[in-house]
């Protein structure tokens, strides 16, 4: 053996043990991790990851009546131009813009110098004819008497019988120039026509109103209590409701028709009212028919232009139907569809037919039986296809679990 030779190979003699141990090692390990994938679970248990506990529950059964939803708008029952009816320049402006009016209160002065002295002077007409017409009166009857004692002739009595008669038409024609003059006076001051709203005033203290030809519009006051709510039915709709009632609706019918009213961004119907008016005819145009509703609307929330939801009554009445919580609906390409839980607790993708919106409840109409276990809350993690462990709870009217309702 040659100098140098023993040192390498003691050195490989060393890595080769150290590799053997570390390979003896990993195989150990191997072995108990085979072992412990071996090793039976509970299947469905609580610490099963892959069967999670999710909330679940059976459709609400409850009486129903079938709604049509349409999308309309709210409008102002009276909407008014305020002008002047007498000319001259506007000395105040007694309201600030968008101010709350009742019937009767001051909202503008026209000059009104000139009008008081036009009453002041036929006031003083309607004097003078009086006296002019208890004068020809005393003459009547002074005449009259010289034309018995022969005094006096026939000509004469006539002539002051007709200045009596002429003074009388002269008194009264006055009388009338007072009541006009009173008028103009009352003008000058502009009153609001009816509880209401005011707009923004149109022109400025100073200017001159009322004049001949195009008339001023000096503000808009709209009525907001009651408030009209305005929508089109389609033709598809309108046979809906005929077919559902069975007759031609009357006027004081279609007046005892409910609609209920909400805010286009919420999902309940506050607001209560009744059908107001309904078009005798289709619009060619739009092949729509106009309804408008007529409701209170004490706290002013109803602004005319909102957007809002009306809600008809179709005339059917389902006894039991059912319903889940709205938020348990979901959608895809193939329709609305509620995760309901099958045979072994394995999730199933359920297909269903949506009815109308009970507050936080959705009416389903087909698709979905008494029976079925509906997954109501944790969506994110309840896939079609995986086993779960259904938690059983109840819903309530307000569509909250009953755990959930609880205070």
């Amino acid at each position: 053996m040659k100098k140098g030779l023993i040192p390498v190979t003691i050195l490989s003699s060393v890595r080769v043990s150290t590799f053997l141990s570390c390979l003896l090692c990993a195989c150990a390990a191997l072995s108990a991790v085979a072992r412990a994938e071996e090793t039976p679970k509970p299947a469905g248990g609580p610490s099963d990851p892959a069967a999670p506990a999710i909330p679940v529950a059976l459709p609400l059964r409850q009486k129903v009546t079938e709604y049509i939803e349409l999308t309309g708008n709210a409008a102002p029952t009276i909407s008014v131009n305020i002008i002047a009816r007498v000319e001259g320049y506007l000395e105040k402006i007694h309201f600030q813009d968008g101010q709350i009016v009742k019937k009767g209160d001051l909202l503008f002065t026209v000059q009104q110098d000139q009008y008081k002295n036009q009453l002041i002077q036929a006031e003083a007409q309607v004097k003078a004819q009086e006296a002019a017409l208890a004068y020809a009166r005393i003459e009547v009857a002074r005449f009259t008497g010289l034309r018995q004692k022969g005094a006096a002739s026939q000509v004469v009595v006539d002539n002051w019988n007709f200045q009596a008669k002429k003074a009388e038409a002269e008194l009264a024609s006055a009388r009338a120039q007072v009541e006009v003059a009173r008028l103009n006076v009352d003008y000058t001051q502009v009153r609001a026509p009816f509880d209401g709203q005011m707009g923004k005033h149109q022109i400025d203290p100073g200017n001159t109103v009322g004049g001949a030809g195009q008339p001023t519009v000096l503000a808009e006051i709209i009525q907001l209590d009651p408030i009209y709510v305005v929508a089109n039915l389609s033709e598809q709709e309108v046979e809906r409701v005929r077919k559902a009632l069975g007759k031609r609706l009357t006027l004081a019918e279609i007046h005892d028709t409910p609609v209920d009213v909400g805010l286009e961004a919420g999902k309940d119907y506050p607001y209560h009212g009744h059908i107001q008016y309904v078009a005798p005819a289709f619009d060619p145009k739009t092949g729509t028919m106009l309804v408008r509703g007529i409701l209170k609307n004490p706290d002013r929330k109803l602004l005319p232009g909102f957007f809002v939801r009306m809600r008809l009554p179709a005339g059917k009445v389902i006894p039991n139907a059912l319903l889940v919580p709205n938020r348990a609906v979901q959608s895809d390409q193939g329709g609305r569809f509620l995760t309901v839980v099958g045979q072994g607790d394995i999730l199933e993708k359920r297909y269903v037919t949506l009815g109308e919106l009970e507050g936080e409840l959705r009416v389903i109409l087909s698709g979905l039986n008494a029976d079925d276990r509906v997954v109501i809350a944790d969506l994110w993690r309840a896939n079609p296809g995986a086993k779960i462990t259904p938690r059983l709870t109840s819903i309530d009217r307000s569509g909250r679990a009953a755990e959930d309702a609880q205070p």
